[in-house]
């Protein structure tokens, strides 16, 4: 059976399907009917063989606790091989319900009421949430932008300096980084690995956007260099993948059993168990048939990337587009517009009528930034980049 769900140009209607992105525009203090790029998900249909799967399981009729069996390891066990070159045993996977929620647990077994934990900002902002709200500390060590070269990168003093001086026990990798587009090198996973391992630092590595990496192969930080592996949890899903966030299923690698032990035990003290039973469906479903589904919309997301770069290089050229290494999250630098950011909010929500995720919310170092998700048809794309145009053009 051939895989059906490959038409991305299609544009599906999503409002009036309790669509996060489409229907709760005015309910988030948005305009209503402003054209949505913002939450992480795509406009696009998943594979026909998860779809099929869904539905053997509707049809089955019965929805009572579910768990995994071998088929479901050994396919989350080949996608890790294959993807990013590692082998995990059955026993080194914790699934849950998603990597925020993930997160939450490995502040709560890592650290202390009051404890450190660093970041790296601008970053995905339910970090910064997640860690207040657990009542512990938020340390970031800033990457640096080279706005000349339209990219990040890490500064080593300033990251060992927070670590000593805030007694980090915590440390939360997104590797690829969310929003920045980097995919981490090698040499700087390793050279923030050492340091991590010098001062005993657990890292949470959030590796949710690694299959969407556009140049070479992603880098796991647990493979990055010889016992990487007992300071890190690493987190993936195929929720970002395969467009399954609303299913809401994660598989944690954790090869290190102290730190395994330390984490299941905060699960099991917050009351959760079994997964959603149609999210355990959908990820093996995925893991097992999704590939050619994969290729496919990676190809077209690529080409919205290259078709966004252009666009603004030809049209809008006072708006800097950071190209990413990876994600499809596009991040672009407003600062040469000279606008505060009131006014650069003014501008993308009242004037280009788009819902972006403003630069603010990933922290001081977001300013004068949004953030674009370009997995939609291009059409969707093409009609938020003439809207800023005008917008931009009317100033």
């Amino acid at each position: 059976m051939a895989e059906k769900n490959l038409d991305f140009d299609q544009v599906i209607e999503r409002n009036g399907t309790d669509c996060l992105k489409y229907d709760f525009a005015v309910r988030r203090g948005m305009p209503e009917g402003i054209l949505p790029l913002w939450v992480a998900d795509m406009d696009f249909r998943i594979s026909s063989y998860i779809q099929d799967d869904l539905v053997k399981q509707a049809e089955h009729g019965i929805y009572g606790y579910t768990d995994t069996q071998d088929e479901y390891y050994q396919a989350v066990n080949k996608w890790i091989r294959d993807q990013y070159g590692y082998r995990v045993l059955e026993e080194e996977i914790v699934k849950t319900p998603g990597v925020v929620y993930a997160i939450g647990m490995a502040i709560q077994a890592f650290t202390s009421p009051g404890e450190a934990v660093l970041i790296q900002q601008p970053v995905y902002y339910p970090f910064s949430d997640v860690i207040r709200k657990n009542g512990r500390k938020v340390v970031s060590s800033d990457l640096v932008y080279d706005k000349d070269n339209k990219t990040y990168h890490i500064d080593k003093e300033d990251f060992e300096r927070k670590i000593v001086e805030n007694n980090v026990r915590l440390f939360l990798l997104c590797n690829p980084h969310n929003p920045v587009g980097r995919a981490w090198k090698k040499a700087e996973l390793i050279q923030m690995g050492e340091i991590l391992r010098k001062h005993e630092v657990i890292v949470f590595s959030d590796e949710i956007h690694a299959d969407f990496v556009w140049n070479g192969n992603h880098q796991p930080f647990i493979t990055a260099k010889e016992h990487f592996d007992q300071i890190c949890v690493t987190a993936t899903s195929p929720s970002k993948t395969f467009n399954l966030a609303g299913l809401q299923v994660s598989n944690l690698v954790i090869k290190n059993k102290i730190l395994r032990r330390k984490f299941q035990l905060a699960i099991d003290a917050s009351g959760y168990s079994q997964l959603n039973a149609a999210g355990l469906a959908a990820c093996k479903a995925a893991y097992q048939f999704g590939k050619e589904w994969y290729e496919a919309v990676r190809k077209y997301i690529k080409s919205n990337i290259d078709f966004m770069d252009s666009y603004l290089k030809e049209n809008i050229p006072q708006i800097k587009m950071i190209y990413p290494e990876a994600t499809y999250l596009v991040w672009v630098d407003f600062g040469d517009l000279g606008l505060t950011d009131n006014q650069l909010e003014e501008l993308v929500v009242k004037k280009a009528n788009l819902w972006l995720d403003s630069g603010r919310i990933f922290g001081t170092a977001g300013k004068g930034f949004q953030r674009f998700n370009v997995a939609c048809p291009r059409k969707i794309l093409h009609q938020a980049l003439k809207q800023l145009k005008k917008a931009v053009d009317d100033e």
